[in-house]
Parts: C-alpha cells; structure tokens; sequence
C-alpha cells in the first residue's frame, strides 16, 4: 500500500508513487471505486499510459449537469435543469419562472445540501443559508422536480455490453428521508416475480450508459418510475457501485460481486459471472443515532442472531458526537441486509430491526452540564451509582 493525502488529486498520488520509488513501474490498470477520486483515477490512469476510465467520461459521471445535456441530446427522458455557477449569489434568478424544483450541488454524493424550492424567495432563504454557514460547495443545480417512485439500477458492463443488471426501489425518496431526518433503505427487485420492472427500465439504463460513454465499468443509476403511466425517467447516474451495502446485497442476493468487476473491467478483463438468485427478498437500510454522544450500541453479532439479519456493520466509534441533524445519506450510525420471505414483509422487518436497535442505544443528550451529565448516567445505571456516586469507586475504599 502507498499512503497519499489525497486520493482525489493527481499531485499527492504522484508524489506518493515517487517517494516510493514507483515512478518508473508499469501499472496494468488504474481504478476507483469512490465518487471523489473517478476523475483523478481516469487523469492518472492516462499519465501512466495504463487501462482506466477515460477523464471526460468520467467528467460525464461527476457533473450533473454535463450529465443532463448528454442524455437529453441523446432523446432520453429527464428532467429539465439550469446551472447556477454561485449559490451566494442568486440575483440575476430574480425573474425566472420556475416551478417546483430540487436544488442539489453539481457534483456531491448521499443526498447532501439538497432542498425543494418553489419560487424565488425560496431560492434565496436558501442562499443566505448556504452563505451564512460558508458551505465550500458553490456550484449548484435547479433541476425540475420528477413525480414517481424513486428506482436503482446497479450492474455491470463490459465492452458495451450489459452482464448484469439488478433494480431496486427507496422505502421512500431519498430527498424525504433526508428532510424528514428518516433512514433510508432500498429493496431489491426480483429479476423473475418482478420482471416486468426490467422491461420497463433496460431499455433506458442500456440507452443512458451508451450516452455517457461508459462502455466498460460497474455503475449505480436512479431513475423515477411513474405508476400511473408507467413511464421511467433518467434522474442520474455514477461510474462506480451503489453506496451504502449495496456490495454485501448483491453478494447476498444474486452473488456477484460488484468491487471485483469494477477492478475487472479497469483491468480491461471482462467479468465471469456466475448469477444465482436467491429466492429472499432484500434490503439494505441505514441506522439513524441520536443527537448527543455515542456510549453503546448492540454487537454485530448480536445482531446477526436476528433471523431476518445476513449482514450488519457500525460505522462509528464509542465517543462519536451525532449532530441535531444530518445532513446527508451517509451520516448513519449503521447499516445492516434485511431478508424476508416476500416484498411485502420486509417494510415490517426493517420497522423491526430499527427499533431493535434503538432500545440499545446509549447516547449521551447533547449540552448537558456536568451536574446533568452524572444525574442523566445515575438514571441509565442505578447500581454503579449505590457504590458511591461514581463508576471509576478506588479500590481502596
């Protein structure tokens, strides 16, 4: 391993590859398997003269907008989008007509700084926000707000060629369960009781990822099914594998696994899959903390015990301060694979597994004084408090 500052600029990895002494190597491949770094992956990839994703097209998969234009020329349905180069500065939108939007940064990830405006003076309450709290984001996209069910497709491609495709479906829009300050979670459609899903959606994932020029790589898509009409629409889409457990999920449900073809197909080496589809509904969902500090949580494996658990994971230490309100997807305190014997169950499984998991958590309130601290820990552990009114009694007394 070479250890570099940072990942996502070509001047740390190359100065890493140096005092290494790695300079003169011959690499076979370049790759990433995270958003930040995609664009350095491709630059650096071309600087070695290696196999890696081109830097425009990984530009394609980066910039939201650039992304709308390039599926929009090629006559795919999205929604319509207008660039605003400094959310300090949203005077010149003064006269525009515009009506229910989504406002996102042109390039970020988990649903972060994202918010739905209306009209003008929303847009601005917005921008005096972003100004005040100096978010460094500045580059931001109205995007015409697309009613529906909110989809996933993640799969694999090689040589332009789709290997394998699986759809999924958000408990509810990610926008909601971000303002709502709800953990989200995403289920897995089935490929043969749900194939009329697929139908719907190949057509236009094959489409979209020949427009953007993706014609070797894994990828996480998110697209807006209309019920009432039937019609799926391109919402956006990234060159590497869907976030949170999305990797353990395919493992689990149709084995395969999406980090070894991405390196695959970066290596130019097409990927040999051996599908098998479980017949368990899945899902994966996020786990939410409270405000104030981390004390505990319940065990891996205590959780693993739960019949309807395959796969659990805690991303913080003891000691870890959750904020009053998160601020993007990926500010969890956990995720965890949810099985189930159906579709239908598996809404009840998640609801479950939550409020397992929230009946074990010990977080410490937020701003409590030192006099509230010790009363609040005196509650949580009557018996160590009869030992004197502290945890740390000397052994002496």
């Amino acid at each position: 391993m070479v250890r570099a500052d940072d990942p996502g600029h070509p001047e740390s990895v190359l100065a890493a590859l140096h005092r290494a002494g790695l300079k003169d190597t011959r690499f076979a491949g370049v790759h990433s398997g995270d958003d930040w770094t995609l664009i350095d992956a491709g630059v650096i990839s071309r600087m070695l003269g290696c196999s890696g994703i081109d830097p425009d097209v990984a530009l394609y998969f980066r910039d939201k907008a650039l992304q709308k234009q390039k599926i929009r020329e090629a006559g795919i349905s999205t929604a319509s989008a207008l660039v605003i180069e400094d959310i300090h500065d949203v005077s010149s939108l003064r006269d525009t007509d515009f009506k229910r939007s989504v406002l996102k940064p042109i390039s970020f990830g988990g649903t972060g700084y994202t918010s739905t405006v209306t009209d003008f003076e929303g847009l601005s309450a917005v921008s005096r926000s972003m100004r005040a709290r100096n978010i460094p984001r500045r580059t931001f996209m109205l995007e015409e707000f697309v009613e529906g069910d909110e989809w996933v497709a993640d799969g694999v491609a090689f040589e332009g060629e789709l290997l394998f495709l699986a759809l999924g479906k958000y408990g509810e829009p990610c926008l909601n369960a971000l303002t709502e300050q709800r953990a989200l979670w995403v289920r897995r459609f089935d490929p043969t009781q749900e194939s009329w899903a697929y139908e719907a959606a190949q057509p236009l994932v094959e489409a979209s990822l020949s427009a953007l020029g993706l014609s070797s790589g894994v990828f996480h898509m998110e697209l807006f099914h209309n019920p009432a009409t039937g019609q799926v629409t391109f919402g956006e889409c990234a060159a590497r594998r869907g976030g949170g457990l999305t990797q353990e999920e395919f493992l689990f449900k149709f084995n395969v696994d999406l980090a070894e073809c991405g390196v695959l197909c970066a290596l130019g080496r097409r990927p040999e899959l051996d599908v098998k589809v479980r017949p368990e509904a899945a899902a994966h969902t996020h786990l939410l903390g409270r405000p104030g500090t981390l004390i505990s949580h319940p065990s891996v494996s205590e959780a693993m015990e739960l019949p309807y658990v395959e796969y659990a994971r805690f991303e913080h230490p003891f000691g870890t301060a959750f904020p009053e309100a998160i601020e993007f997807i990926g500010q969890s305190l956990g995720l965890m694979v949810v099985k189930a014997d159906s579709a239908d169950d598996l809404a009840a499984r998640v609801d479950d597994l939550r409020q397992w998991v929230d009946q074990r958590l010990v977080i410490a309130p937020p701003s409590m004084s030192f006099r509230e601290h010790r009363e609040w820990h005196e509650r949580l552990w009557p018996e160590q408090a009869k030992l004197g009114g502290s945890v740390y009694e000397p052994s002496h007394t």
